[in-house]
């Protein structure tokens, strides 16, 4: 069995839609940082995404061994709508963006992505993580969206359903793979 436990990174405070672009976390709230690594477990293997926000925060809770940033596990690809407020892009593409959102799947962003293109890199990281490390304990910084696309996969949810649960900042989340698929533990927990 190997457990993933997978984290989002410390809050960047932006009011826009941020997926590969590379903002800071804010990590100055040391007491949740600390509850979150006791919550972890000692010697485990971690691993974030490559953008900062999640590799500083992986760094500030690791308690055994760093694995490469892997870029598979970024968040959606916001492509146009990169680093821009929602309501200024649902004035200028109200149809686009609503199917977006309440329709995810194979709608993409302009240059962008699309909710499954981010399920098909996630679950695919997965994948490798879990034949190079069985058995092993892997903490996961990433992001809303891949955390989303994780659950999806293990309670064998449709996208909307995986977009129902919350992942806030900071927050665990569960996920066990055994011989006869997923157990879910926890959910956005925030020890």
């Amino acid at each position: 069995m190997t457990r993933f436990f997978w984290v989002r990174h410390g809050p960047t405070h932006a009011k826009a839609m941020v997926g590969w672009t590379d903002l800071a976390a804010d990590l100055s709230d040391l007491a949740a940082l600390n509850r979150l690594r006791t919550a972890l477990p000692a010697h485990s293997l971690t691993i974030s995404s490559d953008l900062i926000r999640a590799t500083a925060t992986a760094d500030a809770i690791c308690q055994g061994a760093r694995l490469p940033h892997d870029p598979a596990l970024r968040e959606i690809h916001f492509g146009a709508w990169e680093m821009r407020p929602f309501a200024e892009v649902q004035a200028e593409a109200p149809d686009h963006i609503r199917a977006f959102w309440d329709e995810p799947g194979q709608v993409r962003a302009p240059e962008g992505e699309g909710w499954d293109d981010l399920t098909q890199r996630v679950w695919a990281a997965t994948d490798r993580l879990a034949t190079a490390h069985p058995g092993a304990d892997i903490v996961v910084v990433a992001h809303f969206g891949a955390i989303l696309a994780a659950l999806q996969r293990a309670l064998n949810l449709t996208p909307s359903d995986a977009f129902a649960h919350k992942i806030d900042n900071l927050s665990l989340t569960e996920l066990t793979l055994t011989a006869a698929g997923w157990q879910v533990g926890r959910i956005n927990h925030r020890p």
